[in-house]
């Protein structure tokens, strides 16, 4: 699972990926579709918050055994 943030719609930054321009090589490779049910309930939020849920997200989800990239 891919955790990152954004200024863009999610759907916006998720084609970016896809297309290569500053992409997660893993979104890239592997990205499927995005998971609204899990980030439409958290916009809009401010950047400092945003810095801080990305990272505690991320943290959250290797600890209950998912593989995440990004979220730094």
């Amino acid at each position: 699972m891919y955790v990152g943030k954004t200024i863009r719609k999610p759907e916006d930054r998720f084609q970016q990926h896809i297309d290569g321009y500053k992409a997660s090589r893993y979104v890239k490779k592997y990205g499927v579709r995005l998971l609204p049910d899990l980030f439409e309930h958290l916009n809009p939020m401010s950047a400092s918050e945003a810095t801080d849920l990305e990272v505690r997200i991320a943290d959250a989800l290797k600890e209950a055994g998912i593989p995440v990239y990004g979220g730094h």
